[in-house]
């Protein structure tokens, strides 16, 4: 018998507000169900795969399961005023993370060089200046701040925009539009927007950028993405402007989630971060261990190009599978002592930016921003503690904290 409850909370936004909920909730379908039928009112059937192993088999198989047609948890009604809004598409953007091979790895193509080691670190400069600057302006309220809205917000929002070449008088407005793209179902970060409002908010500044590109090309990314060509033609609007909500919203939201989630997470484990200020070379591993720990991304689906076993269960050709990250990423079969938070901890094989061909084409831009920040910030603050209560956005899909109140003291 189905558990309408359980499948109901899977795809309820409120369930990732707390996170001893969400975790309560993979928990239980790890250990009982890990290949779970998910019928939730309102909303297509699919499959919940919440086990690591299980996760990366799929991963691995990007031909078996594809990433189109259904790429997040929408329900009927949303679906329907998604293809209403888009004259028949069935989805608001399409980017890379919306395409399959050979046309997946064309498109990844058009970035690919920007996000290579390489390219990355001729911005590390340039990075650890904006890390500089966003620990400066926090000192500069005194000795208190609420991190995440004063601080990890700003931080990965800068370095977007500086790949980009958007300037800084930009940076309140784009904030404001990604808040609303990835509020999912809480009311605090939509304020009145929804994510069809959203999403065309973002189009509009981005079409803006593509054409002053176009007429000014510089050396950044947007100009990249502007002026790319795929077989010989330039890439449609509806692509170009895919493509630039894509990586400013995912490359930003995944980041501040990870910066806040990741300093809560040293703050109620005053070890792990004594560890840390004690050995600075040891922060690159924290930062894998705080993306685990958080796992802002909730999850992607795949659909299946055939029938396929997994677990004894008949997964039939044409079935949606939801790939549930943050219950992988706690997965006591993948890891040891999953539910603590240790700083050092290797190996991790996290998939908290994916796997496979679709893992996350920032990742390693990802990792170097926060890097440079978790080693300004604790080079220079001395004590770090609560003063309220830290809240988390209500969102299925990405995202983190959307509160974190802290007191702390310098470093004299």
């Amino acid at each position: 018998m189905q558990d309408t409850n359980l499948d109901q909370a899977i795809v309820d936004h409120n369930t990732y507000g707390s996170l001893e909920r969400q975790h309560a909730l993979f928990s239980t379908l790890r250990e009982s169900d890990p290949v779970h039928w998910t019928e939730p009112s309102g909303f297509r059937p699919f499959w919940t795969i919440t086990k690591h192993q299980d996760i990366i088999e799929i991963e691995r198989q990007n031909e078996r399961f594809i990433n189109a047609p259904r790429t997040k948890i929408l329900s009927i009604e949303f679906e329907n005023k998604v293809r209403e809004a888009m004259a028949g598409r069935p989805m608001l953007v399409r980017a890379i993370n919306h395409m399959d091979n050979p046309e997946h790895a064309k498109y990844k193509k058009i970035t690919h060089a920007w996000f290579q080691p390489r390219e990355v670190r001729r911005l590390e400069e340039s990075i650890g200046s904006l890390a500089r600057a966003s620990v400066d302006q926090m000192l500069e309220k005194g000795n208190e701040c609420d991190f995440y809205n004063d601080v990890a917000v700003w931080y990965p929002l800068k370095v977007i925009m500086l790949i980009l070449g958007i300037p800084d008088e930009h940076g309140q407005r784009l904030l404001d539009i990604t808040k609303a793209y990835f509020g999912g179902g809480d009311p605090e970060m939509q304020r009145g927007s929804d994510l069809i409002e959203a999403t065309f908010a973002y189009v509009n500044f981005f079409r803006e950028v593509a054409q002053d590109r176009r007429q000014n090309p510089k050396d950044d990314l947007a100009s990249i993405i502007a002026t790319a060509e795929v077989d010989g033609k330039p890439i449609g609007e509806f692509e170009t402007s895919s493509y630039y909500v894509a990586l400013a919203s995912a490359g930003h939201d995944t980041a501040s989630a990870t910066l806040s989630g990741g300093l809560l997470a040293l703050i109620e484990n005053p070890a792990e971060m004594r560890k840390l200020k004690d050995n600075p070379d040891l922060i690159p591993t924290a930062v894998e261990e705080m993306v685990r720990w958080v796992s802002p991304v909730k999850h992607f689906f795949r659909t299946a190009t055939e029938t396929y076993t997994l677990r004894g269960k008949t997964i039939k050709q044409g079935d949606n599978l939801l790939l549930a990250y943050p219950s992988a990423n706690r997965d006591e079969d993948a890891f040891e002592r999953p539910f603590t938070f240790i700083a050092d901890r290797a190996p991790n094989r996290h998939v908290g930016f994916g796997f496979g061909i679709h893992a996350c084409l920032g990742m390693y831009l990802a990792k170097v921003e926060m890097i440079a920040f978790i080693r300004e910030l604790l080079s220079r603050v001395g004590s770090v503690e609560l003063t309220g209560d830290p809240a988390w956005t209500e969102t299925s899909f990405v995202g983190g904290l959307k509160r974190l109140p802290i007191r702390f003291s310098r470093v004299h």
